[in-house]
């Protein structure tokens, strides 16, 4: 599959997904779903339970047809998970006792909403970046600069790609190779100084981190550019 992962929100709640771009279509990662759905504090045990059941009891073909994509794990790296597609979803939910069922079927068709808007008109994606960021009590100078560093490193990855470098765990050693450059410590480490787990770094840094990243980012795309490694 050709396309990009992606952490959407629901009710707070991140869950993981991928955008299919030749299918044009939304995958999401099963564990996350079931873990917002039901509150379970072991949902890939959920999960290995309600195979069983639907393969033994309901006789559903279900789980046969579930692909696993690599998506980011707890601890940085790019690890493969079982990933479901919205009609796949809707299959699963009527499988899973919750009050969140219905919110859920709701979410998921804004989701896709939003994506076929995003095709249509691509600067809703920002707009959409700006109202989020916003909402979570950022300035309006961080947002900008946020944003700039989206632009930078779509920049870097662009150049990455047409130097054959593998996307997931090539781009994760290429960027710890830059953090490190500028703040001593790999991408891992600086999330535990920072003491972060799961969030995400680059929304959990200062100005200056910003800037620091992206001039680092910047010169790398530069000198790949004038090497041609």
């Amino acid at each position: 599959m050709t396309g990009k992962n992606a952490i959407k929100l629901f009710e707070d709640n991140k869950i993981r997904t991928f955008w299919d771009e030749n299918e044009e279509e939304w995958f999401f990662s099963i564990i996350d779903v079931i873990e917002v759905l039901t509150g379970s504090k072991n949902p890939r045990r959920y999960w290995s339970d309600l195979k069983n059941k639907m393969k033994s009891e309901e006789g559903s073909e279900l789980y046969e047809n579930i692909v696993q994509l690599k998506m980011p794990a707890a601890d940085g790296k790019m690890r493969l998970t079982d990933v479901a597609s919205t009609k796949q979803l809707l299959r699963l939910i009527q499988s899973i006792p919750s009050p969140k069922a219905e919110p859920f079927k709701l979410w998921l068709a804004e989701v896709g909403k939003e994506r076929l808007d995003e095709i249509a008109d691509p600067e809703l994606t920002i707009e959409r970046a700006i109202k989020t960021y916003k909402a979570k009590g950022y300035s309006d100078d961080w947002i900008n600069q946020r944003l700039k560093s989206v632009e930078i490193r779509k920049e870097l990855t662009d150049e990455w790609q047409r130097c054959d470098v593998s996307e997931g765990i090539e781009y994760a050693i290429l960027t710890n190779e830059i953090t490190n450059a500028w703040s001593g410590m790999d991408t891992k480490q600086y999330k535990k100084f920072k003491g972060l787990k799961k969030e995400n770094l680059r929304d959990n840094m200062s100005n200056l981190e910003l800037i620091l990243t992206m001039l680092g980012e910047a010169s790398t795309t530069e000198i790949s550019k004038n090497v041609n490694p």
